[in-house]
């Protein structure tokens, strides 16, 4: 831990917050003495503390470890190029539109990476009454099933939830083009574009 750059981070964080160096020292039980400390640099806070700090923050305690904030500012708010999370324990879809920390049920998650569907792997899409219908022979059964289903384009992204005892199909807006996306449980994401 750089005792600087993670006492700069904190009293970014706390400024931020609008928080007094005594405002945080009382939150932790801690004296003022020792926000200023750590925030010039000439001690840090305990291990114990760090995930207090990252919680009051509302930040990754690996930020406040390494001192440094990941900016990737060309990423943020590009629908199309949003990146999807599931857990393996319960399910949980969690999307971020630039590199993210994420975690769930107490595991990291890996950013999944979509790979192009062959044409026997592709969902059915066709336009019914100004909608696209999406549907699939796929198996959906508990163990093998798509969980999800997703159209992204440039400024929109809609994720239709799917269930084993349902069969695949999903409606969406007609749009002129964009990337559909799914995740099966044994075949990982997926994707094709639909025009």
């Amino acid at each position: 831990m750089n005792q600087m750059k993670t006492g700069a981070l904190i009293k970014k964080f706390r400024l931020k917050k609008h928080m007094t160096q005594t405002q945080l020292a009382q939150m932790l039980n801690v004296s003022d003495k020792a926000v200023s400390k750590w925030e010039c640099g000439k001690g840090c806070p305990d291990i114990s503390f760090l995930s207090a700090l990252a919680e009051i923050f509302n930040i990754d305690a690996r930020v406040l470890l390494t001192g440094e904030i990941d900016e990737r500012e060309s990423d943020q708010g590009n629908m199309k190029k949003l990146r999807f999370y599931v857990c393996p324990n319960c399910g949980n879809i969690i999307t971020a539109t630039s590199e993210a920390a994420v975690t769930c049920c107490g595991s990291q998650l890996s950013v999944l990476e979509p790979r192009k569907a062959e044409e026997h792997e592709k969902l059915d899409c066709c336009e019914v009454d100004g909608m696209w219908y999406i549907s699939s022979d796929h198996a959906m059964t508990k163990e093998h099933y798509v969980s999800f289903v997703a159209f992204i384009n440039d400024s929109t992204a809609m994720i239709c939830k799917q269930y084993p005892e349902w069969n695949l199909q999903a409606t969406i807006p007609l749009y002129r083009s964009g990337k559909l996306i799914w995740y099966c449980t044994k075949c990982g994401l997926l994707y094709q574009m639909i025009r």
